[in-house]
Order: structure tokens, then sequence, then C-alpha cells
């Protein structure tokens, strides 16, 4: 899945169109509905790609395998109940929804609805399996990269909820080192993105598919 071709450039920027866009929706659909009308006003409560895409973030993922879409404002003093219990909800919502996604385009491949044996593309176009692969493992790619626990990641505000508040308190100040640490573990520990997101999203992928 590593090649840089036409129509794997293609695959990708499809997926990544779909992939991001419904897992920032999730975020702003469930702030808004635990009562934060912040994501509403500006925007975000669309399918419409452009609301949710960073160009520079997108280019990026499809050539080096590391990018982000725009982040979804939430105010955690809008929203219902515990701020920091509702903010860790909002924050899991986006890993759900490309699991979901996973799922979904997992299932013509696990029950033999489309032919594996027509995995490759053609020098323009990928071909339907091999799109439906890319749906795939692209999602519970971008799941566990974005459950990594450290900010601006998803998986750091659900640690946050999850954590007694002494404990999150004092993790407060890692937040702004929090892009640096993350440049750091993608560039200078890549062992670490095996353990935490590319070995388990194979893992996942051989079980949805029924690899």
């Amino acid at each position: 899945m590593s090649g840089l071709d036409l129509a794997t450039l293609l695959a990708r920027a499809i997926v990544l169109v779909v992939a991001f866009t419904i897992h920032e929706l999730a975020h702003a659909v469930t702030a808004d509905w635990l009562g934060d009308p912040t994501p509403r006003r500006m925007g975000r409560i669309t399918l419409n790609p452009i609301a949710h895409l960073d160009p520079i973030g997108t280019i990026a993922l499809l050539v080096a395998g590391f990018g982000w879409a725009k982040p979804v404002m939430v105010n955690p003093l809008n929203l219902r109940g515990n701020p920091r219990t509702s903010m860790a909800i909002v924050a899991a919502a986006g890993p759900a929804s490309n699991l979901l996604m996973a799922i979904l385009f997992a299932l013509p491949l696990r029950f033999g609805l489309v032919d594996l044996a027509f995995f490759n593309n053609s020098s323009l176009f990928p071909s339907l399996p091999f799109l439906l692969v890319q749906f795939v493992y692209i999602n519970l790619i971008l799941m566990f990269f974005n459950l990594i626990p450290i900010p601006p990641l998803d998986g750091y505000k659900v640690l946050m909820g999850i954590l007694p508040p002494e404990m999150s308190y004092r993790l407060r100040p890692l937040e702004q080192y929090g892009f640096i640490l993350l440049l750091m573990v993608v560039f200078l520990v890549p062992s670490v993105l095996a353990v935490l997101v590319s070995q388990p999203s194979f893992t996942v992928f051989s079980f949805l598919v029924g690899a």
C-alpha cells in the first residue's frame, strides 16, 4: 500500500477527503449534541469537505503519511455534564467514526462481495478492491494515530477525561509542547508509531477483512 503511482494517490485522496470530513464532523455533531453551539456557529456541522480539510495537512498525509485536518473548536464550559468527561466524549467521537468507516468498507471484502483477484490498479484509476482496502486501512491508521495520548491528538483529550482531576491538572503544561512532542515521536521514534499505530492497524485490518 505504499506506492505513490497516480492510482494510489487518487485512492488515498478519495479516502482522506471522506475520512477527514467524517472524523471532524463526528467531533462537531457530538459537541453540538452535548450543548456547545460553537461548531455549528463555525459551520462545521456539514458534509462539505472544504469546511474540514486543511490543504497543507491533507497534502502532507498523502505524501508523507503524516497530516491533519482543521480542528473543531469546542468550548468545554458549554458542554452538559462534567466538562472533562464531555470533552473526552467529543474527542473519542472522531476515532470512533474512523472505526465505523473501517468496519463498513470492510464488509464487502469480508463477505466476498468484491473479488480481491482484481486488486491491481490500472495506470490511472484505483480498482474497487484496492480502494476498499485503502478505506479500511487508512481509517484504522487514523483511528490509532489519533488515540496516541499526546496533545493535540484526541487520545490526549480522552486521557484527560479519564485521569483523576489532580493528575490531569499536572499534565496540562505539556499542552504547550504537544506539537513538538508529536513531531519527535513521528520522526525520531518511528518504533513507537509501529507499536501504537501500524501493528494494531494491520491486526484489526486482518480481522475485519478475514485475511
